[in-house]
């Protein structure tokens, strides 16, 4: 029976758990995902909607004309105490520069993910033809880690 004690805690004992869809988070070789995340926001994505737009500023010589691409994503939420209700996907033409980091905003419960405008194509077939999880986890280490992936597929 002593024996047996030991395994019985060890098995009584809560572990850390893992987040939800961990297994398409890629490998972290950087050591920035020892611990598990503070928070987490999983969203299955159930409705989309794209908006291509230019401004004009009139007031300005030369007049600058401005284009913006967004995906607008709206879905259900997975994981436990996500208050998230859209993700709005912005496309950046400008390869050169780098993109700024995703951002929750809690006030309007709307998550900011920016991507090169060369994944446009990819995210959109994704979108048309699968189902599509987005991710957001924060760490307490100050990393943070947002995705677009698909479940599991198989091929045909």
């Amino acid at each position: 029976m002593r024996a047996i004690l030991p395994l019985l805690l060890a098995f009584s004992l809560p572990l850390a758990a893992a987040p939800l869809h961990s297994q398409f988070l890629p490998p972290d070789d950087l050591s920035l995902r020892q611990e598990a995340p503070t928070s987490q926001q999983l969203l299955q994505v159930t409705d989309y909607s794209v908006v291509v737009g230019a401004q004009r500023q009139s007031d300005q010589q030369p007049i600058p004309i401005t284009s913006s691409l967004q995906v607008r994503l709206k879905g259900k939420p997975l994981s436990k105490g996500a208050t998230i209700a859209q993700v709005l996907l912005t496309f950046d033409g400008e390869a050169a520069k780098s993109l700024k980091k995703p951002v929750y905003d809690e006030k309007n419960r709307t998550l900011s993910l920016n991507y090169p405008v060369s994944d446009y194509r990819v995210i959109m077939d994704l979108l048309r033809n699968e189902t599509l999880y987005v991710q957001f986890l924060t760490y307490g280490n100050g990393h943070i880690w947002a995705d677009l992936h698909t479940g599991t597929v198989r091929t045909r």
